[in-house]
């Protein structure tokens, strides 16, 4: 399998470069040449079939030569060592949980699966890889704990000041080594742009390979495909393609879903769930991409105006407008919406939401209201203990500590703030 940048300005490279560089030197996104489309019977029997040898099959074709078949397995394996549970809550309406992970959010799957990679590719040279990683709230937890002690590989984590809860700034601030986090003035949008910028800095270059590990490294993006892919095999085998409504933010999760999609999963529809950076759900209304500066919001990891893989979404529908309408739908929820959507989760059916979750229901809700014949999979994208201030203050509870957090609320943070992109390139070198 070969990778073009979307951009049409650099050369085509393969996985292992791919995933190396992050972006293209063009500034454009890798994305397949071909997308494989996989036969009806290989996903009618997915029920009856191991989800590993599955998400084998499904990723080989991805990852090609780059990574032999045994080595593959081995880091699947430990990218699926949990759980993604599929939670009916009434007969139209489930919930995928994707919390089960080491740090409690779904990023979990593709920090994991890209820390196996370059590790692997790590030990194929004497270069140090520095993964370069912005993050709005549970990436930089989720690739801080996926790279935690890979050898040759150092992680430096930006994040946006005073815009990530206590909990996500604890997961990506205390486990030293090799993790450095840079706490940043200004959005997440300013963060990616920073990266953005370091992967066109050739000095960044000159003793070190420098990657991305946000969801525009295709290492990162497609391995979110599987847990689709789980949902499905859930389903009873008589039920209808469901539609997905997806929490949305830098949009690479719900891509991979379109990914699916495109590969012959079944899937009814997908929604883009957003909050009130509502850019996409204001696109597809005036197909104008007119982003505005992000807020934020409650579900914070979702405050992103300029969400790059947009333009992957894009590309999947051939640029075609009437393609892209025919199986997305986009809506935005306010902070207001959202808490009421968690306290109707909560004493409905007694599910306890975090803020994305609920906007993930909010969507699923607005869509099914126009077609009531459908039934739909909201995706809960973080434990609500990440949130636990807001979601206790909503439902007048106290969470329980999972096992996973115990032991962070006693650790020291250790961030070094910078403010610009000349303070970053000086981290860096």
């Amino acid at each position: 399998m070969m990778y073009y940048s979307l951009q049409q300005q650099a050369p085509e490279v393969s996985f292992k470069e791919a995933a190396l560089r992050g972006i293209a030197p063009d500034r454009g996104l890798y994305f397949p040449r071909q997308i494989p489309r996989f036969s009806d019977e290989f996903w009618r029997d997915l029920p009856k079939k191991d989800f590993l040898e599955s998400a084998q099959e499904l990723m080989q074709v991805f990852t090609g030569d780059s990574i032999p078949y045994l080595k593959l397995r081995e880091i699947l394996e430990r990218t699926l060592s949990f759980e993604f549970p599929l939670i009916p809550l009434e007969d139209s309406i489930s919930v995928l949980e994707l919390f089960h992970g080491p740090t409690m959010a779904f990023k979990d799957v593709g920090a994991t699966f890209m820390a196996g990679c370059l590790g692997y590719f790590s030990g194929q040279t004497d270069l140090k890889t520095v993964v370069l990683v912005a993050t709005s709230g549970d990436t930089g937890g989720a690739v801080a704990r996926g790279f935690l002690n890979v050898p040759g590989v150092e992680v430096v984590i930006l994040y946006p000041k005073d815009k990530v809860s206590d909990i996500q700034e604890r997961q990506l601030t205390t486990l030293g080594a090799n993790i450095r986090a840079l706490r940043v003035q200004g959005t997440f949008d300013d963060c990616q742009a920073m990266v953005k910028r370091a992967f066109q800095d050739p000095v960044l270059f000159e003793n070190q390979a420098l990657t991305s590990a946000n969801s525009i490294n295709i290492a990162r993006w497609l391995p979110q495909m599987l847990y689709y892919v789980r949902a499905v095999q859930q389903l009873p085998p008589e039920a209808a393609p469901p539609v997905f409504s997806v929490p949305s933010g830098n949009f690479g999760n719900l891509c991979a879903g379109l990914l699916a999609s495109r590969m012959g999963m079944p899937a009814g529809h997908f929604i883009a769930a957003t909050n009130s950076n509502d850019t996409i759900p204001r696109y597809m209304e005036s197909r104008h991409y007119d982003p505005h500066p992000a807020v934020a919001s409650l579900s914070n990891a979702m405050d992103v105006a300029d969400p790059s893989n947009f333009v992957r979404i894009l590309e999947l529908f051939e640029n075609d407008f009437q393609k892209l309408g025919s199986k997305l739908s986009a809506y935005s929820f306010t902070d207001a919406q959202t808490l009421k959507a968690m306290e109707t989760l909560f004493n409905a059916f007694k599910y306890t939401a975090d803020p994305h979750g609920a906007v993930g229901y909010l969507g699923l809700v607005r869509y099914l209201e126009d077609h009531p014949d459908r039934t739909g999979i909201f995706l809960e994208t973080a434990h609500p203990i990440k949130f636990r201030e807001t979601v206790e203050t909503c439902l007048d509870l106290e969470l329980e500590l999972p096992m996973q957090i115990r032991g962070l609320l006693d650790r020291e943070k250790v961030f070094s703030d910078i403010g610009t992109y000349e303070e970053l390139r000086e981290a860096l070198r």
